[in-house]
């Protein structure tokens, strides 16, 4: 390693806004974060989860409308050609 061109790494704290308190080695001296493992609901078992059947609705009925209409183009072009 070269001399005096790496930066300092020294003891760190940080901090979540929980409260929750961690010691590190880092090269800043304190590091405050807004969620943790204390407090995020993944890790504290609270999380909750989304009901995604009526995003899945949606997107197979917007499918289903595209296909149609992608259908009816179709047919159309195929009238133009014989034409």
């Amino acid at each position: 390693m070269k001399a005096e061109i790496h930066p300092k790494y020294a003891d760190c704290e940080i901090r979540c806004a929980c409260g929750n308190s961690v010691k590190t080695r880092s090269t800043r001296s304190s590091i405050l974060i807004g969620i943790c493992n204390e407090c995020h609901p993944f890790y504290t078992g609270q999380q909750k989860f989304v009901d995604t059947a009526g995003r899945v609705d949606k997107f197979q009925q917007r499918l289903a409308k595209t296909q149609v209409a992608q259908a009816a183009l179709a047919e159309a072009n195929a009238k133009k050609k014989k034409k």
